[in-house]
């Protein structure tokens, strides 16, 4: 295999951003008399959260609008900020630059978030394109963010493509648009969800997942 186009994945694979997304899910639900416990809730991080607030909580399509614009009430100001970085991420992006690697984000998160996120962090020089979801379009899926990548930088071929990613929903987008998926175990999803999938390599931490990308 030849990676020399790297798709990215953001929450629970660069940084982990649990804080501020589980604060803000918290206050969103509770405007609609919900209450949750925030040590129950890492199910919620990393797939579209228009879906994941209509499975675990039973909105409607015509109520989902209103949680979310409630969510993105208080992530816009602070939950955005509300993360960290995984150890040892920063110098894996900067190896794989260096090493003439294309870099790529593909990112449930909303686009303009995940602009703020990678700015903010001093990780944005590394991505040739930071790509994301749009609601206005209905840019939801994991697989609608890769095509959307690929359309806009010209990408047709797959054959040198590849997804990092930690949950389901990265290795089943990948895979939908033919290309290979490593899953890391370190973030969200675990081993035993990347397995149950399908992903293609899995790797504990992040020095591994360095090693396999530049061997690759």
């Amino acid at each position: 295999m030849t990676f020399s186009r790297i798709f990215l994945d953001l929450d629970g694979t660069i940084s982990d951003s649990k804080p501020g997304i589980i604060a803000s899910i918290v206050y969103a639900l509770k405007q609609y008399g919900i209450e949750t416990d925030p040590s129950r809730m890492d199910m919620l991080i990393g797939p579209p959260l228009r879906e994941s607030f209509k499975k675990h909580y039973g909105f409607t399509d015509a109520d989902v609008d209103g949680v979310i614009y409630k969510f993105r009430e208080r992530y816009s100001v602070k939950g955005l900020l509300e993360l960290s970085l995984y150890p040892g991420i920063k110098e894996t992006l900067a190896a794989l630059y260096e090493a003439g690697k294309t870099l790529f984000l593909a990112t449930s998160k909303e686009e303009e978030y995940a602009r703020q996120i990678l700015d903010n962090t001093g990780l944005a020089s590394f991505f040739t394109y930071i790509g994301g979801a749009d609601l206005k379009s209905g840019r939801l899926s994991k697989a609608a963010v890769l095509r959307y990548v690929c359309e806009t930088n010209g990408i047709t071929d797959m054959s040198e493509c590849v997804m990092v990613g930690d949950r389901e929903h990265d290795v089943e987008g990948a895979h939908e648009l033919g290309m290979p998926c490593i899953g890391v175990a370190y973030g969200y999803g675990g081993r035993g969800e990347l397995e149950q999938t399908g992903a293609d390599i899995i790797v504990p931490t992040v020095d591994d997942l360095q090693q396999v990308l530049l061997a690759n």
